[in-house]
């Protein structure tokens, strides 16, 4: 009777088979984790760089797995993020209000400027700067310029027109910036008292004379920096108020509480509810206060 058991031979054989078959299954599936792995690798260090709101962001440096012998790539350390900066706070007043007293003699701007304003008379003015006094005559001719320029300075209604010219040339009036105790002197010899508790301290004009006062140049008034005005607006202010009075215009009042100050106010001295203003035309009119 025929037994129903295999040989031994045939079942080594079978075996045999078998395990030949597992081993072309296992290097399939190893071979395509390679592929995957490849096909999912990180940007290389060399990648070009993404864009993340507005700024560039450096890729990840990959990293070879342990399959990948040799020295890794060294990662770029990040930049720093970029923090906007805030705009610098307004210059309100100087420390040093600038020497007492300077040598008497004045430094001229011999630069000739264009015509300011569009129509009306032309009137020719010198810029002048007191010698010993620390300050420049080219940047104070341009403060002044900037002044009488506008918008919103004396050219805007349309009957003036402004320029500066050298110290020879003909001129109807010169705007100088004098030390405290120059200005109490060029200010007082034309009949006009700028001292307070016994000091030179606002500017003035006199005939043909518009003087600024260094101190105040330098330093504005402690009301007006209370107040939040810079020292620029401050400059505007002095150089319009003066040339308003050269042009004949007379000192007014505060309209109401809260409302910008006239240019001919005197807002060297007092404010009286009112906001510092240094322009004598807003929106293109013409803006005043009650007559003093």
């Amino acid at each position: 009777m025929p037994s129903s058991r295999r040989p031994r031979a045939a079942r080594s054989r079978s075996s045999l088979r078998h395990w030949r078959t597992a081993l072309v299954v296992c290097a399939f599936v190893v071979a395509a984790a390679v592929g995957v792995g490849a096909a999912v690798q990180l940007p290389s260090a060399g990648a070009v760089a993404r864009f993340t709101d507005g700024f560039v962001a450096q890729p990840p440096a990959s990293t070879p797995g342990p399959s990948m012998p040799g020295p890794s790539t060294p990662s770029v350390p990040p930049s720093p993020p970029v923090v906007p900066s805030s705009p610098a706070a307004p210059v309100l007043t100087l420390s040093d209000p600038g020497p007492a007293k300077g040598r008497g003699s004045f430094a001229y701007d011999e630069r000739p400027s264009g015509v300011l304003g569009r129509s009306g008379t032309l009137r020719r003015y010198r810029v002048a700067v007191e010698n010993g006094s620390g300050e420049e005559v080219t940047a104070f001719g341009e403060a002044v310029q900037r002044a009488l320029a506008g918008p919103g300075s004396w050219v805007d209604g349309g009957r003036l027109r402004l320029q500066r010219v050298g110290s020879d040339d003909r001129y109807d009036f010169t705007v100088y910036l004098a030390t405290r105790d120059t200005a109490g002197r060029l200010c007082g010899a034309g009949g006009i008292d700028i001292r307070v508790g016994g000091v030179p301290y606002t500017s003035c004009r006199v005939a043909g004379k518009v003087v600024i006062n260094l101190a105040r140049w330098r330093t504005s008034a402690p009301h007006l920096v209370d107040a939040g005005m810079p020292l620029d607006a401050y400059r505007l202010y002095v150089v319009n108020h003066e040339v308003g009075h050269q042009l004949g215009h007379r000192h007014e009042g505060c309209p109401g509480a809260g409302r910008a100050a006239p240019v001919m106010q005197q807002q060297t001295l007092f404010l009286k509810g009112c906001r510092p203003n240094p322009w004598p035309y807003l929106g293109g009119k013409r803006y005043t206060g009650p007559s003093l």
